[in-house]
């Protein structure tokens, strides 16, 4: 099923793309805009996760390094039936972790240094649980593919923007005010299709993350208190330099709380329902 979605969103991604092209440059514009973009689908299923680890930062760690973590990941990788993932830190202090990588093969996780220092170990063992979770439900392409995906509609929404904005569409004033009209209807689509990409992709997924989470650590207790934690220390300090296109991603939104409308559209359930939802799993245990 996720590999039917992976391909539904490359395939998405490659018409808006040339969609925009023919919009822009005509039949060159449209023949550009397929290169690029057939350019970017294989760097994107190949390359995401490799970019967004840099994009954080993340350094591979080995076991003399972080003799625990890596201990602890290889025993929830075997309870899940897995192959051992690469591990990788973070160097920031907001508590949070993720999992990226094209299958389970080619999985890694990553922490940062600030939820080492705030969980105990069994919290520290539901977190990486969830994450494995992610990759035992094959989750971990499409969210690393639905990152780069909704950066490269953002991209096209700021281009989309700036063009218009310096009237770099050539034509006589009456053409260039319809051309700014349509291009700004284009940018809020695009915008609006990037944020509800994430929110497609990412809600549920983190329901079914949590549940297995709680399986594969024997746990769910501990990861409903890591939760908790992580929740509340993100909202006092969000991460910094996350990006809006990779929040998803991550255990718990890096970014800030925000008001209503922004919880509205959250790439992640609220906290509390996953919390009274992992408690309940506990008392059917």
């Amino acid at each position: 099923m996720n590999q039917a979605k992976t391909a539904m969103l490359m395939v998405g991604m490659t018409v808006l793309f040339v969609l925009v092209g023919r919009m822009f440059g005509g039949n060159q514009g449209m023949v550009f805009a397929f290169i690029l973009v057939s350019v970017m689908n294989f760097a994107t299923y190949w390359f995401s996760d490799k970019m967004v680890l840099k994009m954080y930062r993340a350094r591979e760690v080995t076991q003399a390094e972080y003799p625990e973590l890596h201990g602890m990941v290889r025993e929830l990788a075997q309870q899940a039936e897995l192959p051992m993932p690469r591990v990788y830190t973070i160097p920031q202090e907001t508590p949070n972790a993720f999992a990226t990588g094209r299958n389970p093969e080619h999985a890694a996780v990553a922490v940062t240094e600030g939820i080492m220092r705030l969980l105990d170990r069994d919290e520290l063992a539901g977190v990486l649980a969830h994450e494995l979770g992610h990759v035992k439900n094959r989750d971990i392409l499409i969210g690393t593919i639905a990152a780069t995906i909704a950066g490269a509609i953002s991209m096209i929404g700021s281009m989309a923007r700036w063009g218009a904005i310096f009237g770099g569409f050539g034509g006589d004033d009456e053409d260039r005010g319809g051309n700014f009209i349509v291009v700004m209807i284009v940018s809020a689509v695009a915008s609006l299709a990037a944020m509800l990409i994430q929110m497609a992709i990412s809600r549920s997924r983190e329901f079914l993350a949590d549940q297995r989470g709680a399986e594969i650590s024997g746990r769910p207790q501990a990861l409903a208190s890591a939760l908790a934690k992580l929740d509340a220390y993100s909202k006092r300090m969000p991460m910094g330099h996350a990006s809006p296109a990779t929040a998803h991603m991550f255990t718990v939104n890096p970014l800030s709380g925000g008001n209503q409308i922004s919880k509205l559209f959250s790439t992640h359930p609220p906290i509390p329902e996953r919390i009274e939802r992992l408690r309940r799993l506990a008392t059917t245990r």
